[in-house]
């Protein structure tokens, strides 16, 4: 079979497709989930929290991997445990097996995802065809998202929740077997010649994001001060620490340490991690409330969120038009702004109220927002680290984007589920405490998208040119 590059492109979007699609498709389904296995309310996020946290905590270790395993290697591995898991977690019996498969799940993303966009960038040479091939690459990512919301709403009405994970199945198979044989194999080795991971540095940071966000849910049913959660939370600092240690040891560290005095990168880190947080608490609590107090299906429940994500497909080509035109910042702080706004609109959903009125408005200068702090972010992120650094900061704002997203999530459900508890015990009728705490839980939301308009004022500003600009697009 010969072996084009445009045919490269197809295996490996449809491959992040695939990913990107199952990010999505979960959340329709979580009320399912929920009845079906006997989640309790705050063990229901681990669903979600489980694969983004594993997949932002082994992001860059897969990327580094790949380059020097193979990526062709690396990538098709990644397929397989993806595959795998998603057929066992479609046969989940019970919430800890889900949670654990779910994380697998995230291992094989991390496994895949960045060496199907490192393959995709020694395909391509720089230029034209490059951008125009990231530029499919990101469109599709986009729309995987987009219309996983709807997919999984089709899938849990018409046949079960399991079928969001089965549906991955014969896709992955099929990119298995094509894989060999359109994508060519290609590795890089360190200067020494030899293979260099740095495995305790991804174990470090994982483990302690993990114990950080166990602690966080945890204290809301059992308070800050019991030994659980504060042991807890005393081993998230004595391994993140760990982390910073090993990797100014590291003869190839996961994240170099040197790329932190970039001040942009710093900052960018923080705001994607921001949006991230902002952007999954809202898609869970949301989530939530279509099903459980407005009554929705799940494919009423996947349209209804389907403005948002054209929104942020739209919003996405326009702040990468705006930031050529004015630059970073004044796009970065209208996003926030918008964030701040949509959020700030859902807070007027009841348990009977119109959608058109109470959450389109909401959803769709949401999907805005979010697009608008993205785009700058991924630029502010590599414009002023070397060149040969700039795959390691997109990593690592990446990565950032998934775990501020995982504690972002933590501290929203909990804040949340202790109203919702509070408002039981004094009387309320289940409704009731329900909209009251995805009022709060989107309240904080929005002030984690209203911090982002704080940075916006000191992140520098930037006018990028093209080159940047396609740079900036894997982020």
């Amino acid at each position: 079979m010969r072996r084009s590059p445009w045919s490269t492109l197809a295996v490996l979007a449809l491959a992040q497709f695939m990913v990107v699609l199952d990010v999505t498709i979960v959340n329709v389904a979580l009320p399912d989930m929920q009845t079906d296995l006997g989640f309790s309310t705050d063990s229901l996020q681990w669903v979600i929290s489980a694969y983004t946290l594993v997949f932002g905590g082994f992001l860059l270790l897969g990327g580094r991997a790949g380059d020097l395993l193979g990526r062709r290697r690396l990538f098709v591995a990644g397929l397989v445990v993806f595959g795998l898991a998603s057929l066992a977690g479609g046969f989940a019996q019970s919430p800890n097996m889900l949670i654990a498969l779910r994380a697998v799940q995230g291992l094989g993303g991390a496994m895949l995802s960045p060496g199907a966009l490192s393959i995709l960038t020694v395909t391509f040479a720089a230029g034209r065809d490059r951008n125009i091939a990231l530029g499919i690459w990101g469109g599709l990512a986009g729309l995987g998202g987009t219309l996983g919301v709807v997919a999984g709403g089709f899938l849990v009405d018409d046949a079960s929740w399991r079928w969001v994970f089965f549906v991955n199945v014969p896709v992955a198979v099929a990119l298995i077997v094509i894989t060999p044989l359109i994508v060519r194999e290609s590795r890089v080795q360190n200067a020494s010649g030899g293979r260099t991971f740095d495995l305790p540095g991804a174990l470090l940071a994982t483990t302690g994001t993990l114990a950080l966000t166990y602690g966080v849910i945890r204290a809301e049913p059992l308070g800050w001060s019991d030994p659980e959660v504060f042991g807890s939370l005393i081993a998230a600092v004595v391994l993140l620490a760990g982390f910073v240690g090993a990797e100014s040891r590291s003869t190839a560290p996961l994240v170099p340490l040197r790329m932190f005095r970039s001040r942009s990168l710093s900052l960018s880190s923080v705001q994607l991690g921001l949006n991230g947080a902002a952007f999954l608490s809202m898609f869970f609590l949301a989530a939530i409330f279509l099903q459980q107090v407005r009554g929705r299906s799940a494919v009423e429940t996947g349209v209804q969120f389907l403005p948002m994500g054209l929104a942020a497909i739209v919003g996405a080509t326009l702040a990468s038009a705006l930031v050529t035109r004015i630059g970073t910042r004044p796009v970065h702080l209208a996003g926030a702004v918008m964030s701040v706004a949509g959020l700030l609109l859902l807070t007027t959903a009841g348990a009977d109220g119109s959608y058109a009125a109470e959450l389109l408005p909401g959803f769709t200068l949401f999907g805005f927002g979010i697009m608008w702090v993205g785009v700058p972010g991924q630029i502010s992120a590599v414009s002023e680290v070397d060149h040969s650094d700039a795959g390691a900061a997109s990593g690592l704002v990446s990565a950032g984007y998934q775990i501020g997203g995982v504690l972002g999530l933590a501290v929203v459900n909990t804040l949340s589920t202790s109203l919702a508890n509070s408002r039981l015990a004094e009387g309320a009728d289940p409704q009731t405490a329900l909209v009251d705490a995805f009022h709060r839980g989107i309240l904080v939301a929005a002030a984690f998208a209203a911090a982002n308009a704080g940075l916006a004022l000191v992140q520098k500003q930037r006018v990028p040119d093209a080159e940047e600009l396609a740079e900036a697009v894997p982020v």
